[in-house]
């Protein structure tokens, strides 16, 4: 690989070289090295974590909750091992890897089980010599500070995503690809800047952008793939992300990783393969070459069952809190106009099976009548979506622009046709016309959110709703149910792509 020829044919183009981020604290990223406000993030953190552990074991020992006499040594010594178990227990299981810290679910997970380990390595100890008071610190203290760390953990990481909002602490990309691919990567960073990437230079094949021009969605075109080396070790870049093309083989990623060694710059590849992620992917050697296997999704089984239960329970309770609101709602509807206070529209289910979805009236009482007149100037493949739709009565548009219309959904739950979070529930003619991937949304139960409703709603165009959805089919587990009913809530209080 010519490198010096690279970077002379180059800087004759006179292609401006990317802005390097700046970072959450200030000043300008510095390289090499682990970047300023990563280190800072990374400080805050480890002190946040024993701040933490120190207080509440200080606290517990004080107020005399390790028994009736604080004093006790037995009691005091427990709660001094506990606080030093999960302090050693931490960067044990990698908790302060800065990486980690900030993005995704590693970092709890991780969190988690340096709490797990403190607790059953406190739990052998106490029963091996026999110390009672250890248990009220196994059973109470110890999982007590768990959930008070991961409650830190979670407020730190919302200022960091408050601060990557602003354009700070994102890490500076070079992407490398297909101009599709490349422009594909950069839209997914621009709608997800909290994960810390800003694409700031672009290598194609070609070496040249969107038209034959020097750029791809706005992000400079700094060269083709003989370039990347040069560019990956010289031009400010923290991070490599390799998409699909077709110049780019093993071979070639082997000398760049090779190249990389000793630098701050992290390589990325994206495998290719369909967005399946999670307990379904496994890795296993073959003579010492490692191969991906992809296991069947399962929807059966304790899961199903586990999600069953949990459905209707949380259905049941949420009845019961938000029982005076769907009162007032319904009045609101039926006083707007004097129509009927719920639709019930024929949806789709599992495995094609027909069901009435209910929701609080938001539109006209003809408004199905009037569909047609609508449908041939707008819509975005199958679906039918209009930002100012005439339909839409004024308590209509308060209702839809808080999802509060779907509410009636509660009683879908409880009857076991939806769930509360799958992929979004679609109407027969929509689905008359899918092709065999948008079929697999049929595989589970559709659901009051999904990750649709989280990243974007009606915002979405076809293709994004098919991907997001399938995304889901591909890759559900309890966790990530949690994790979108988390992010619902924000979602509808933003009223973001509601219409």
């Amino acid at each position: 690989m010519s490198t010096h020829h690279d970077v002379s044919r180059l800087s004759e183009r006179t292609v401006p070289s990317p802005r390097v981020a700046t970072p959450a604290g200030g000043g300008r990223d510095p390289l090499p090295g682990t970047p300023r406000w990563q280190r800072r993030f990374t400080a805050l953190v480890v002190l946040g974590d024993l701040a933490t552990v120190a207080l509440l074991t200080a606290g517990a020992v004080l107020v005399g909750l390790t028994g009736l006499e604080a004093a006790d040594r037995a009691r005091i010594g427990s709660g001094l091992i506990a606080a030093g178990l999960l302090a050693v227990a931490l960067p044990v299981s990698r908790a302060w890897d800065g990486r980690v810290l900030g993005t995704g679910s590693t970092e709890f997970v991780r969190l988690g089980r340096a709490v797990v380990l403190a607790d059953v390595a406190l739990a052998l100890g106490g029963l091996a010599l026999m110390v009672d008071s250890s248990r009220e610190w196994v059973f109470l203290l110890v999982p007590g500070t768990g959930v008070a760390l991961l409650g830190v953990r979670f407020a730190l990481r919302k200022a960091l995503h408050l601060q990557r909002g602003r354009g700070r602490g994102l890490a500076p990309v070079l992407a490398v690809g297909e101009e599709a691919c490349v422009a594909d990567l950069i839209r997914r960073t621009r709608r997800d800047p909290y994960f810390g990437w800003r694409v700031t230079g672009v290598c194609t094949p070609t070496g040249t952008g969107t038209g034959g021009g020097h750029v791809v969605d706005g992000v400079p075109v700094l060269g083709d793939l003989d370039a990347v080396t040069g560019l990956a070790r010289d031009g400010g870049h923290r991070v490599v992300a390799i998409c699909r093309s077709p110049g780019w083989g093993p071979a070639r990623l082997h000398r760049l990783a090779w190249d990389l060694e000793g630098s701050a710059t992290e390589l990325a590849v994206d495998p290719g393969l369909m967005e399946i992620a999670g307990p379904r992917m496994h890795i296993t050697p073959v003579d010492g070459m490692p191969l991906l296997r992809l296991a069947e999704p399962r929807f059966s089984g304790a899961s199903k069952i586990v999600k069953y239960i949990a459905d209707r329970a949380v259905a049941a309770l949420l009845m019961l809190v938000v029982g005076p609101l769907f009162l007032v709602l319904a009045a609101a509807v039926k006083l707007g106009d004097g129509g009927p206070v719920f639709f019930r529209q024929e949806r789709v289910g599992t495995h094609g099976r027909t069901f009435g979805m209910l929701k609080f009236r938001s539109m006209c009482v003809d408004a199905e009548a009037r569909l047609a007149s609508l449908a041939n100037d707008h819509g975005d493949g199958p679906l039918f979506k209009m930002r100012r739709d005439p339909r839409v009565t004024r308590v209509g548009a308060f209702l839809r622009k808080y999802s509060l219309d779907e509410l009636p959904q509660l009683l879908n739950v409880l009857g076991g046709s939806m769930s509360l979070v799958g992929p979004r529930p679609p109407l027969p003619r929509e689905v008359a016309t899918y092709a065999a991937d948008a079929r697999r949304r049929l595989l589970v139960k559709p659901g009051m959110t999904g990750l649709w409703q989280v990243s974007g709603r009606s915002s979405l165009t076809w293709e994004e709703s098919v991907r997001l959805d399938l995304r889901y089919v591909e890759n559900w587990t309890p966790a990530l149910d949690l994790l979108i009913l988390w992010k619902t809530v924000g979602a509808v209080l933003r009223s973001r792509g509601a219409y």
